[in-house]
């Protein structure tokens, strides 16, 4: 079993940056590939970005492609999105999950694990 534990998330201004961090516990992190979604008030969950076990292949979704970047560090059992050039429709609780599926899913269903969610809020 993995808890997850986001922080990082905070008011920024448009064009800013903020990077976000989970914390995983247990001894099997380095087995799960690792994602970023997001939600908005009365909305799905979004996939934003995934990373392989390894950390050797990364998704985006095309909303964030070129601005944010996924990395993880096996040994500190933690995952980070690294969030640019953010803009209005970035602002969304942030949730990381964790799933034994060795090719990342986009749909919440594939996820076994989620942290409670790290609130992101851009100002224009």
């Amino acid at each position: 079993q993995v808890q997850l534990v986001e922080s990082g998330g905070g008011l920024v201004q448009a064009g800013g940056s903020l990077r976000l961090s989970c914390a995983a516990s247990g001894r099997t992190f380095s087995t799960y590939t690792m994602s970023w979604f997001r939600q908005t008030p009365g909305k799905e969950r979004d996939f934003v970005a995934a990373i392989s076990w390894r950390g050797d292949r990364t998704y985006y979704a095309d909303s964030v492609k070129g601005r944010f970047t996924i990395s993880r560090d096996n040994a500190k059992n933690t995952v980070y999105q690294q969030m640019n050039s953010l803009n209005s429709e970035d602002t969304a609780v942030y949730y990381c999950a964790a799933t034994r599926l060795l090719s990342p899913g986009v749909r919440e269903t594939d996820y076994s694990y989620w942290g409670q969610g790290t609130q992101v809020t851009v100002s224009s």
